[in-house]
């Protein structure tokens, strides 16, 4: 599945693998399924989206400064990325990667993709651990961690509405930092 949003944004969030029922059907990563109401509701409210939802890959939505896309390009089996996936499409994820502007900053959602992104760089797991809320330099851009907005990250409360806001908060921030220094 290609990413969605300009080639150019300064911000990137990177989530695990096109969802059956969401962006497989659909052909737009976080469209249609669960996940996506929450992610594009926070988009929405920090300035990254046109609108707080998205329905279908043509509606009238757009990415303002901001790219998705996904760690695993394919649906993966029984909807979750194991090794093999997340390896095959890490050299895609590593050419995305490269092609961000210097002081971006890119939004790891789940600790998958946030491993995925570690890997592309050729960076060391150990120092670059995953945990929510957490910000890594990684070369040219920072690396921002939350967990995953998906309906059972949701559901049990390891993920809420207000921390999932404060992490786009932080992410505004960082790029409005890096825009005036």
């Amino acid at each position: 599945m290609p990413p969605f949003g300009a080639s150019n944004a300064r911000f990137l969030v990177v989530g695990l693998a096109p969802g059956m029922h969401g962006a497989n059907r659909t052909g737009r990563p976080f469209t249609g399924d669960h996940a996506g109401i929450l992610l594009y509701q926070m988009l929405h409210k920090y300035g990254f989206a046109t609108h707080d939802h998205s329905e279908a890959a043509d509606d009238d939505l757009e990415l303002v400064d901001c790219r998705i896309t996904n760690a695993v390009k394919c649906l993966p089996p029984d909807n979750k990325p194991v090794g093999d996936e997340i390896n095959t499409c890490n050299n895609f994820l590593a050419n995305e990667l490269r092609t961000l502007p210097r002081d971006s900053v890119v939004l790891a959602l789940g600790g998958i993709a946030h491993r995925a992104i570690v890997k592309a760089l050729g960076m060391r797991q150990t120092e670059y651990r995953f945990s929510h809320a957490a910000v890594h330099d990684a070369e040219y851009f920072q690396l921002l961690d939350s967990y995953h907005c998906s309906r059972y990250n949701t559901n049990t409360r390891r993920l809420t509405e207000p921390m999932f806001d404060a992490i786009f908060a932080q992410a505004r921030e960082l790029l409005d930092n890096c825009k005036r220094e």
